[in-house]
């Protein structure tokens, strides 16, 4: 059985709270729970505290502007004076739905709450570290205009934004540190201590083989000083076997549980919301496949690529995701025989059809080397199997058979 890295590998709030602790990123106190009784404990543990601001963890955005599904309540952020209070937000928070303009229209699931000390912010800040490709290594990206769509800034005032290369050799200097303070307009008394947390936010960066650290925003404060209030890492997936401490953070009820099946197979899926599955090998081909699938008027039920070196139990499994998607209406197999021979790709199809028990239109098409022999071992295999002889006559056949 074969690993891969995880797609788009996500991380809560507070989780990203804890990584900035590890590196000396200033935050505003705080705590998580998994119960109003955990969180209301977690706020008294704050001390004395003016207000709370209670946020449901789940990966996604506009958390302040969304609705629960069971119960209607309003708002994923809320704001509290004391310990029961924030038991009673997060209660309506705990096991429900949550639906925000980043998720489906079915939400994701809260199982986690973050309570934290609310803090008087009197400027907001921008500052990233990205790897960037045009400059062969790592940059900051900054702003003065913090706390808002950064891409829109950028579009609307380019020259709001500085883009500062770092060599990684040396990592980030003490004098560029300071220069990235002061474009970002932190009052003089501050420029120092934002320029150590920058230090340190890139320290972070190269630490966690991160491909991005977001802070938006970097905010001075009113008896807090410079403090990072929300923060977006993204993660090297090639690189998170050396990460531990960052894998094990990985909410699988947050993912796509056939996205997650498929990883465990070295599988290559994404799930769409289409009717005619296909299993490809191949990313270029998969593309093309689903291209060619809305061409002729169907519509993909998700991205398969099964490699260049698939085994018949990784198509068998391959086989028991597709048919378990209830949207799925026929399945197209388009199978380029290069390194994977098409006789033993077609054995491997048969023996996984017959054993997972495909109850929907099977279309096959097959090329490459041994292709005739493939198509011998279809013709002979007992089972209601279409074949084609091209692209174009597979998807055809596909979206006529359902």
């Amino acid at each position: 059985m074969a690993s891969t890295g995880n797609r788009f590998f996500n991380i809560h709030e507070y989780q990203g709270k804890i990584l900035c602790d590890n590196y000396g990123v200033s935050v505003q106190k705080w705590r998580a729970g998994s119960t109003p009784e955990e969180l209301s404990a977690g706020a008294k543990e704050l001390g004395d505290v003016a207000e709370y601001v209670i946020k449901a963890q789940v990966h996604a955005g506009g958390r302040g502007k969304g609705h629960f599904v069971e119960n209607g309540y309003k708002g994923g952020v809320r704001f509290g004076t004391t310990p029961e209070e924030v038991a009673e937000a997060s209660s309506n928070m705990f096991g429900n739905h949550l639906v925000t303009n980043q998720t489906s229209a079915e939400g994701a699931l809260v199982t986690q709450v973050m309570v934290a000390e609310s803090v008087d912010i009197t400027t907001e800040k921008y500052v990233a570290f990205v790897m960037d490709r045009a400059m062969d290594g790592p940059a900051c990206i900054a702003s003065a205009q913090g706390g808002m769509d950064i891409e829109a800034v950028a579009e609307k005032d380019p020259n709001a934004l500085l883009v500062e290369p770092v060599d990684i050799k040396v990592g980030i200097t003490n004098e560029q540190a300071v220069k990235i303070a002061k474009f970002c307009e932190f009052k003089p008394e501050f420029v120092d201590e934002a320029a150590q947390q920058i230090s340190c936010l890139y320290d972070m960066f190269i630490g966690l083989d991160a491909t991005q650290v977001e802070i938006n925003p970097m905010a001075e404060t009113k008896g807090h000083g410079v403090i990072t209030v929300d923060s977006k890492v993204n993660f090297d997936d090639n690189a998170l076997f050396r990460q531990k401490e960052v894998y094990e953070m990985r909410d699988l009820s947050e993912e796509d549980p056939r996205e997650v099946e498929a990883g465990k197979w070295g599988l290559n899926y994404i799930g769409l919301d289409g009717n005619i599955a296909c299993m490809v090998n191949g990313a270029g081909l998969a593309m093309a496949t689903m291209d060619i699938i809305q061409l002729y008027g169907g519509s993909p039920a998700n991205f398969l690529d099964v490699g260049g070196g698939a085994q018949e139990e990784q198509v068998k499994e391959a086989f028991k995701i597709l048919t378990a998607d209830p949207q799925v209406k026929g399945i197209l197999v388009n199978i380029f025989g290069g390194i994977m021979k098409c006789d033993i790709i077609a054995q491997g199809i048969v023996n996984a059809a017959k054993d997972v028990g495909v109850n929907v239109p099977l279309i096959v098409r097959l090329e490459g080397t041994n292709v005739d022999l493939g198509k011998e071992i279809i013709k002979n295999s007992g089972l209601t199997i279409i074949t084609a002889d091209n692209l174009d006559d597979a998807a055809q056949k596909a979206v006529a058979a359902i």
